[in-house]
């Protein structure tokens, strides 16, 4: 079983303004290599490690992050005997220093992509990794995001508004919260009976083909970043034969 550390030393790293995204993401010809940071009940972790697992994913994840101790995500890690460790916020003055952290265990596990499942703590993301970071988001992005709209919240906060539909959102990172550009989006209906839970279950399982499928593009190379826009390549003939029946 996986051991779960905590990292306890506090870094410093002067804030800098971040460059512009890059163009287009680089074709990764093996299973793509994945750090999943996580603050809560990790369902989207587990959707990932169940993914792999029935080989509908061709990923691995190296190493799952925790923003604080005894969660049930980095238990859900020690499970799948995936290495895990915790970097908790607040032992941490400053974001700037927080991110250093991370990004210094994402980059010690030699991984592609940091895909956040359920994290909730701001980032600076460093300049090599622009352009690597995604998450994933239980509404239709721009509306419902920003600090503070997580889980239930975001749920109560469609019903109130008297939604038709909801959905889900992946987006690459950058350094606010819920605010880069879009990847993929998936939608669903909003019932006139729904309970934040019951809508939370049914975004949720739209959530579970839309990171996936996100994660592909981008291993891929088909994910090309243009300003506010994600411009996704069509398959090469030769993947597309593949994905025939």
């Amino acid at each position: 079983m996986a051991l779960q550390k905590k990292v306890a030393r506090p870094t410093t790293l002067s804030a800098s303004t971040p460059p512009s995204i890059g163009d287009r993401t680089t074709r990764v010809d093996r299973p793509i290599s994945l750090a999943v940071l996580v603050s809560g009940s990790g369902t989207t972790l587990q959707n990932l490690i169940d993914q792999i697992a029935a080989g509908k994913l061709d990923a691995r994840i190296a190493i799952v992050i925790g923003s604080r101790p005894e969660l049930l995500a980095l238990k859900r890690a020690a499970e799948a005997k995936i290495m895990n460790f915790v970097v908790d916020r607040r032992d941490f003055a400053d974001c700037a220093g927080f991110s250093k952290q991370v990004f210094s265990l994402c980059d010690d596990a030699g991984v592609d992509l940091v895909c956040l499942g359920g994290w909730l703590c701001l980032l600076e993301i460093p300049p090599k990794w622009v352009g690597r970071v995604m998450n994933i988001h239980p509404a239709l992005l721009p509306c419902f995001g920003g600090k503070g709209m997580y889980g239930a919240k975001v749920h109560e906060a469609v019903l109130a508004h008297g939604c038709k539909v909801s959905g889900c959102t992946v987006h690459f990172v950058d350094n606010d919260y819920d605010a880069g550009p879009i990847i993929a989006q998936r939608a669903c209906e909003v019932k006139e009976d729904d309970t934040p839970q019951t809508l939370a279950a049914r975004v949720f399982e739209e959530e579970k083909i839309a990171y996936p499928l996100a994660i592909e593009l981008f291993a891929r190379g088909a994910l090309t970043i243009d300003g506010r826009r994600v411009r996704v390549s069509p398959p090469s003939a030769e993947t597309a034969a593949k994905q025939q029946p």
